[in-house]
């Protein structure tokens, strides 16, 4: 003790300013009164989870339950009725749901985040999609309708597949097309539609994340006014036509936001086949084996412990990544691009792990995992069909992160 006095001992008030750790420490925290809202719900879920499955859509009473708890609005800017909570609170919201069904947990996902998306539109846009309290507002990116200019807007004709939540909105965000850049490649918008405007068509025949919805949405020649309409470019780049304001979100990143929103099902979807394995399986006898229970075989053991450390792993990863929207949109500042790109890596990286958590701890559990009456099969095919969204895949973000990393300037993927 005599030695160690003799040093000066520095106390270190701030946060570092630079490195993948320096969000961390003064992000702000998520609203935990808001997830604990969501943590209520989940045996009500859970109770509905085969019908909303067997229906292929959220049933109506968990919908109504979801509204009533402010569960679709957790980020919209308090200005049009939502909670302004932000992104690390809309995370840990969705994965609680999601312990209850992933199905319903994913259109809770969606349509919290495309009616954040309409918050960032015109004056004019926000006042007609927020018109009715409590609207909820599906989105598709992908632009495969015919558009044509026409005085004050555009009018479109197609379809949009994979419409998540569509069966519970009343708006739409679709992307189309504005126009061509200069090498023939199409330019891409976003367009804020009336669902009055479209029609439905029944598609969602898949094997897992059934209870989403995710239908296709049609249009026939609509016409789409300008006010409801932005560049794809404009909103990556966080150039939006939305009035200023004194609220964070409506400075948060938007495609990282767009991204690491799809990994939070996921993670409710490890922690619940954690959970059940715990429950449920850890008596079971190990067949052909002298063990008579599962909690002593070594080799079990082991798998649980690096699942659940897979599990961990994701669900750092995606308090990493709000923690860097959640902070630059407090302080109104744009996202680093290669913070940009880390997110986009975070955001596979974390869907990767969960699958890889979830794959293993179906090994632990045994073939019985696979019995149509244990819930374990039904998050384990919700977990493949969501780990392959396209903003998911960990190789193309690794190729995203990697060529920021390197500083290579002709990337074409928008991050």
């Amino acid at each position: 003790m005599e030695v160690l006095a003799n040093y000066k001992v520095t106390k270190l008030n701030a946060p570092p300013a630079t490195g993948p750790l320096a969000s961390f420490f003064d992000a702000p925290g998520p609203d935990w009164a808001i997830v604990e809202k969501a943590r209520s719900l989940v045996p009500f879920i859970r109770d509905n989870a085969q019908a909303s499955e067997d229906n292929r859509r959220v049933q109506e009473t968990v919908v109504n339950a979801l509204q009533s708890a402010g569960l679709y609005h957790i980020s919209v800017p308090t200005r049009l009725g939502g909670s302004g909570a932000n992104f690390r609170t809309f995370i840990e919201a969705v994965a609680e749901v999601a312990r209850g069904d992933g199905g319903t947990a994913w259109a809770m996902a969606l349509l919290n985040v495309c009616t954040w998306f309409a918050s960032l539109y015109s004056d004019k846009a926000q006042q007609e999609a927020f018109a009715e309290p409590g609207t909820r507002i599906c989105g598709i990116f992908t632009a495969t309708a015919h558009s044509e200019r026409v005085m004050g807007g555009f009018r479109v004709t197609g379809e949009w597949w994979y419409a998540s939540g569509s069966l519970h909105a009343q708006w739409a965000n679709l992307g189309i097309k504005i126009g061509e850049n200069p090498d023939g490649s199409p330019q891409l918008g976003l367009a804020l539609v009336p669902c009055s405007d479209l029609s439905l068509r029944d598609t969602w025949y898949v094997a897992g994340m059934r209870a989403s919805g995710s239908n296709t949405l049609v249009a026939d020649n609509i016409f789409i006014p300008d006010e409801r309409i932005q560049a794809f470019t404009d909103m990556a780049a966080e150039n939006y036509t939305r009035p200023d304001s004194d609220e964070a979100n409506d400075y948060a990143s938007f495609v990282p936001v767009a991204e690491i929103v799809l990994v939070a099902a996921q993670l409710g979807l490890a922690r619940e086949a954690i959970e059940l394995t715990l429950s449920k399986s850890a008596k079971k006898n190990v067949a052909y084996t002298t063990f008579n229970s599962v909690s002593v075989s070594p080799v079990h053991q082991i798998k649980l412990a690096e699942a659940t450390s897979k599990a961990d792993q994701a669900h750092l990863l995606v308090a990493r990544a709000c923690a860097d929207i959640d902070r630059a949109a407090a302080r109104h500042e744009k996202l680093e691009m290669t913070t940009r790109a880390r997110i986009r890596m975070d955001t596979g990286a974390a869907g990767q792990l969960c699958r890889e958590a979830i794959n293993m701890l179906l090994s632990v559990n045994g073939a019985s995992s696979f019995a149509q009456t244990n819930p374990l099969q039904r998050i384990w095919r919700d977990s493949e069909v969501a780990s392959r969204h396209a903003f998911v895949l960990p190789e193309m973000a690794s190729l995203i992160y990697g060529r920021s990393l390197f500083g290579v300037s002709d990337l074409v993927q928008i991050y």
